[in-house]
C-alpha cells in the first residue's frame, strides 16, 4: 500500500483560556516526523507552507540550544520565530519556547510541548502551545495561523512519506 498525505487534517482545540492544542496524524514513523521538525534542510522544505521561501532554519538541537526559523513571504513580508529548547527526547518529545518576532509585546513567549506518538507505523503529533495569558493565545489564533499550519503540515507529511 502506498502512503498518501491526508490534506488539512490537523485538529485545533482550545483546552483552556491560555492553551492551543494541535493534533495531526502522519502516515510515517515517529523518527521521520521528528527528523523533519529538527533538521534545518528538511524544515526549509515544509515550513513555508507554499507561501514563500524559508531563508533561515537554525537548529541547535540540545537543551539550552536556540532555534530560529525565518520565511520571506511571496509578497515580501518577513515572518520570523525563535526559541530555546527546554527538553528533548529524540523521536518522542520536544519542549521549547516560541516567540513570534513580529509581535510587539516582549513577554509574548509561548511554551510548546510536542509529542510524537507512533502506533503501527503511523505517528500522531500533538503540539500543546501554552501562552502566558488569554490575550496572547487569542492573538495567536486570530493571526490566521491555522490555514498556514495546515498547509505546512501537509507539506511535512508529503516529505516524510517520501523518505519512508
Amino acid at each position: 500500500m502506498v502512503a498518501v498525505a491526508s490534506k488539512g487534517t490537523a485538529v485545533v482545540t482550545l483546552p483552556t483560556d491560555t492553551q492551543i492544542l494541535i493534533t495531526r496524524d502522519f502516515d510515517a514513523p515517529a523518527h521521520l516526523v521528528y527528523q523533519a521538525w529538527t533538521t534545518p534542510e528538511l524544515v526549509k522544505r515544509w515550513w513555508s507552507a507554499k507561501r514563500g521561501a524559508v531563508t533561515v532554519a537554525d537548529v541547535d538541537l540540545r537543551v539550552g540550544g536556540m532555534w530560529r526559523w525565518v520565511m520571506l513571504t511571496d509578497d515580501g513580508f518577513e515572518v520570523a520565530f525563535h526559541g530555546e529548547y527546554r527538553e528533548l527526547v529524540p523521536h518522542e518529545r520536544i519542549v521549547c519556547t516560541e516567540v513570534f518576532e513580529g509581535y510587539p509585546e516582549a513577554d509574548a513567549e509561548a511554551l510548546n510541548t510536542m509529542t510524537f506518538t507512533e502506533k503501527n507505523g503511523r505517528t500522531t503529533l500533538s503540539i500543546l502551545v501554552q501562552h502566558k495569558n488569554q490575550e496572547h493565545r487569542d492573538a495567536h489564533i486570530n493571526s490566521g495561523m491555522e490555514s498556514g499550519m495546515q498547509d505546512a503540515l501537509d507539506l511535512m507529511e508529503q516529505l516524510v512519506i517520501s523518505q519512508s
